[in-house]
């Protein structure tokens, strides 16, 4: 017989903020939830949980010194190294909302604001 480990999660999937339990025994039994998109991200929260990184990057010659951008999901012991990756990166404009500028470990990075070149206005 197999040890049980059991995860509650508040669920951030819709705003109803489910407290969910996860059970993994051999199978898994999912309590708590109210919709099924609930129990797919929960039971998905406890066997390999991910996140999405939210960051700055340097910009060289653009009208703004930095840029914000995000990931797709990253798994969550893979973050740090994608953010000390993310550290080396310096992008040059034009940037476009939606623009993959990077790819750590196979993880996108997309830009999320507009960035023109010419002069830094600070």
């Amino acid at each position: 017989m197999s040890p049980t480990s059991k995860f509650r999660v508040n669920c951030i999937v819709c705003p109803m903020s489910c407290y969910v339990e996860v059970e993994l025994d051999g199978e898994i039994r999912v309590t708590g939830y109210r919709c099924p998109r609930g129990k797919e991200w929960a039971v998905q929260e406890a066997l390999s949980p991910k996140r999405v990184v939210v960051t700055v990057l340097k910009v060289k010659g653009g009208d703004l010194p930095v840029v914000s951008v995000k990931t797709d999901p990253v798994p969550r012991d893979k973050v740090r190294e994608v953010i000390r990756e993310l550290s080396k990166v310096e992008l040059v404009p034009p940037l476009r909302v939606g623009q993959v500028v990077a790819e750590v470990d196979g993880v996108k990075v997309y830009v999320t604001r507009e960035v023109r070149g010419g002069q830094q206005t600070f």
